[in-house]
């Protein structure tokens, strides 16, 4: 086996590969097709898919009431115009960053512990993007005039501002959407057809048989799908860092104190991934508990993960820290004051809450022990999203609330409608992954089945 499959436990002092040994490609296909076709509807999947769609119907009434009265029912005012709308429309883009990172440039860069959690990451890239595009269209306040933004043909002569970054946005979250998509899809096409020749009833062969495109394993088959599958994540890859860059213009173009800043970013990028991988931890951890996938996403996959935050997690730090450097190495009095306002203004709490949350936790993972601890991991992943939603919050409204002119300055408060709104895009996120795992393999069956035939094949 080669050496880049293994984890030492630290228990035992024992290897574990990336995926645990006894398996062939027969019990491959069954164990995760089983999950689709073969085994009922576990009693926690029924649970958990009422309470989202709960929240899914939520977010709806949320939705048509706003439509009807306006965006006065947020918290909204002069001088923050930005509230929970923006907060977590950057949030949810910054999910939605790890399953790209993970299919794309862990492809390319041949990293084989990747094929385990690919799909639900994938999977969990287009649902968080979903999420996010809610905001911003709701946020125009007659989102029936979305089009607008874009360059159609236009009777009136009138073409978005493309000096605007949020003119930017729409392009960028709409290409990364799109070939997310289309990556997440072609790589499901032989795992499709295997469903559809595994399918009992005939309804379930008609459908996969459909979305399989005629999928058959020939030779000629495999070797454009992997020409394809290769240039697809060579499009991909700089999309990771593109799209929130373009999300990161939104603050870093504008003048106001805290957010005209070239670091943004980067920054921004790396907090991004340091999200994207709590979720996927978030995920993959109790849905290997439940459906006992323990073989296939093992400790290597979670101590993995865990470093990538570890990583990521101190590229945010340092770009904490040179905010707070360069506040006081300019000599801009806005900028000092707006640094002393986030950390001992109204809303310092957030402020001390997500330094808590995103540096001092996660500093954890240091510790081997903690790495391949289940619980430890599934605990910092949640303080890393929460902790990632408050830097959202402090950007956004703590730099707004007082800008340049104290006559000017206001707080802002949210309302019941921006918390209904915000719980009911995490409802219908956890609504999407369930309706996903119910219906698709959420494990990859073919990239399984190699790393079955090279564990079998190493000395």
């Amino acid at each position: 086996m080669e050496p880049e499959q293994l984890i030492r436990s630290p228990e035992t002092g024992a290897t574990a590969p990336v995926i645990e040994p006894g398996h062939t490609f027969a019990s491959v296909t069954d164990k995760i097709s089983a999950i689709v076709l073969t085994q009922g509807t576990p009693r926690f999947w029924q649970v958990g898919f009422a309470v989202s769609f709960i929240l899914v119907l939520v977010l709806l009434f949320a939705i048509a009431y706003l439509l009807t009265v306006g965006v006065g029912v947020w918290g909204i005012n002069v001088p923050v115009a930005w509230g929970f709308a923006i907060v977590n429309f950057v949030w949810w883009i910054g999910i939605g960053h790890a399953g790209t990172l993970i299919s794309a440039i862990l492809l390319l860069l041949r990293q084989k512990w990747r094929q385990s959690i690919n799909r639900f990451a994938e999977a969990m890239t287009l649902f968080a993007v979903a999420c996010a595009g809610l905001f911003p269209l709701l946020h125009l306040g007659r989102p029936w005039y979305f089009y607008w933004l874009f360059p159609y043909p236009s009777t009136m002569g009138i073409q978005p501002q493309f000096r605007s970054p949020l003119v930017w946005d729409v392009f960028a979250v709409a290409t990364y959407f799109t070939v997310s998509l289309l990556f997440w899809y072609m790589g499901l096409i032989p795992d499709l057809a295997t469903l559809r020749d595994q399918a009992r009833r005939r309804f379930g062969r008609f459908a996969y048989g459909i979305l399989a495109m005629g999928w058959r394993g020939s030779a000629i088959h495999w070797h454009r799908y992997e020409m394809a599958y290769l240039l697809m994540a060579g499009l991909a890859t700089p999309l990771v860092v593109s799209v929130h860059t373009v999300v990161s213009f939104d603050f870093a173009v504008a003048l106001v104190p805290g957010w005209h800043s070239t670091i943004f970013p980067p920054y921004f990028v790396a907090g991004a991934i340091y999200s994207g991988f709590a979720m996927v931890l978030t995920l993959a951890i109790p849905l290997r508990k439940m459906y006992g996938l323990e073989d296939f996403i093992t400790l290597r996959h979670l101590k993995n993960m865990g470093e990538v935050m570890l990583a990521t997690g101190l590229i945010v730090a340092y770009g904490y820290l040179m905010e707070t450097f360069a506040a006081w190495y300019s000599g801009n009095i806005y900028e000092q004051f707006m640094m002393w306002n986030r950390v001992f203004g109204p809303y310092w709490y957030m402020y001390w809450a997500l330094i808590l949350f995103n540096i001092l936790v996660p500093q954890a993972l240091w510790l081997r022990g903690v790495r391949t601890n289940v619980a430890a991991l599934f605990t910092i992943a949640i303080c890393v999203n929460v902790g990632m939603w408050l830097e959202r919050y402090v950007i956004v409204v703590v730099s707004l609330s007082r800008d340049f002119l104290p006559s000017s300055w206001g707080m802002y408060s949210a309302t019941v409608w921006d918390y209904a709104i915000f719980a009911g895009s995490i409802g219908l996120f956890i609504w999407l992954v369930f309706l996903f795992i119910r219906f698709l393999p959420m494990i990859s069956i073919f990239e399984m089945r190699e790393l079955v035939h090279d564990t079998e094949e190493s000395p």
